[in-house]
């Protein structure tokens, strides 16, 4: 008989446990359901992404040297012209005593622009000579395993780029000669009883085509006035103004990638210059913004681009090859540090983690994370670390 009371209080204790239990399963809170993704190693790339503008590497704007009356202009643009060919005249009026005062300056600060192209020309030159020599040094020592191959590619990047500086500053000197000839032509206003049978030509200093015509119609201009610009459309850089803040990372020499121009690829091109004066610009929020202009060359054909053609442009600040990165949705920061809420056994663990470079969609994890570790993205408040979480 003693054996049934025990067996009742076993069966009593075994119910209550299992009511417990069932309490338990159903008073406890639902897994939250979140998104996730898997930290993975590969590639990955900082840039800076702002829109640029295509221009013609060498413009040269062809301006009045005097007031007259401008004649009618019979180029159009993309009309091509050789160097010194006429495209425009100027009829001279007779100049007062200011004005000839004003040409004779013209004519001096036009001869000492000379004096500056002509030796920033020898500079270039011997810049371009000395690349040169240093080019065929490094290829025999390439040749002779002694240095790498990315030293001797550095050494072809630097006779490229001074051979195309080389190229500028001859292309500058002979502007400035030709804004002496065009200086000199004011010089035909001096004499009231001449003036009014005399027609000035306003010739191009290089040759190239029209790409605008500023002045197309018969009217009085005043000196200085520009009534066209000539260049070559198929030798063209790209300008992209950008934050000064973000221009302190950028190098010359660092990859481009130019999107959305119109096909269905990027184009690459190379950071040339960061020109070395900022400038302020007003936002579409109507705030002020620092911002700089970065020259880049084109890597690939252009395309079919032209002078003016807007572009997308991606400017490269790092990039790296085997880096351990998540989506940037998944981290947070809470006072000084970064955190993730990674899934461990179906529930949300908190780990504090160190990142390292951050672009548009990604972060890199340096501690805290290893590859194929799941984690959640855009934790919300409802996130407690080991709460019981689902993946959609």
């Amino acid at each position: 008989m003693a054996k049934y009371p025990t067996l009742r209080k076993w069966t009593v204790a075994i119910g209550l446990a299992v009511g417990a239990i069932l309490l338990f399963l159903l008073l406890r809170p639902s897994p939250i359901t979140v998104e996730s993704a898997r930290a993975t190693l590969g590639p990955m790339r900082v840039t800076v992404d702002e829109d640029g503008e295509t221009r013609a590497h060498d413009r040269f704007v062809v301006a009045a040297p005097i007031p007259g009356r401008l004649l009618r202009v019979e180029l159009e643009e993309g009309d091509k012209v050789t160097e010194n060919a006429e495209v425009a005249r100027i009829e001279p009026v007779p100049l007062n005593q200011q004005q000839r005062e004003e040409v004779l300056a013209r004519i001096d600060a036009a001869e000492a622009m000379k004096r500056q192209a002509d030796a920033r020309l020898a500079h270039a030159r011997e810049d371009f000579e000395q690349s040169k020599r240093d080019f065929a040094r490094v290829e025999g020592l390439a040749k002779d395993g002694v240095v790498s191959n990315q030293v001797l590619e550095q050494a072809r990047t630097a006779k490229t780029t001074s051979g195309e500086e080389f190229e500028a500053a001859r292309f500058s000197a002979l502007a400035a000669a030709s804004e002496i000839k065009l200086a000199k032509s004011g010089l035909v206003g001096m004499d009231a009883s001449d003036a009014a049978r005399k027609v000035i030509s306003l010739r191009s200093p290089v040759a190239g085509h029209v790409l605008r015509v500023v002045e197309k119609s018969e009217r009085v201009v005043l000196a200085g006035a520009p009534v066209l610009i000539i260049g070559d459309p198929n030798r063209i850089e790209v300008v992209t103004d950008i934050l000064t803040t973000d221009a302190v990372n950028v190098k010359p020499g660092a990859p481009v990638y130019l999107e959305r121009w119109g096909g269905d690829h990027s184009i690459r091109a190379k950071v040339r210059l960061i020109e070395p004066a900022g400038f302020t610009k007003i936002s579409a929020l109507g705030v002020e913004e620092k911002r700089v202009n970065v020259i880049s060359d084109f890597v690939d054909s252009p395309d079919g681009l032209s002078d003016g053609y807007r572009v997308e442009a991606r400017i490269v600040t790092w990039e790296g090859e085997n880096v351990l990165r998540i989506p940037g949705s998944a981290a947070f920061r809470d006072g000084e540090t970064w955190n993730v809420f990674a899934i461990e056994g179906g529930q949300a663990r908190r780990k504090t983690v160190k990142i390292g470079h951050r672009n548009q969609t990604e972060v890199e994890i340096l501690q805290g994370l290893t590859a194929d570790q799941e984690v959640i993205l855009h934790p919300s408040n409802e996130l407690k670390d080991e709460i019981r979480v689902r993946t959609q």
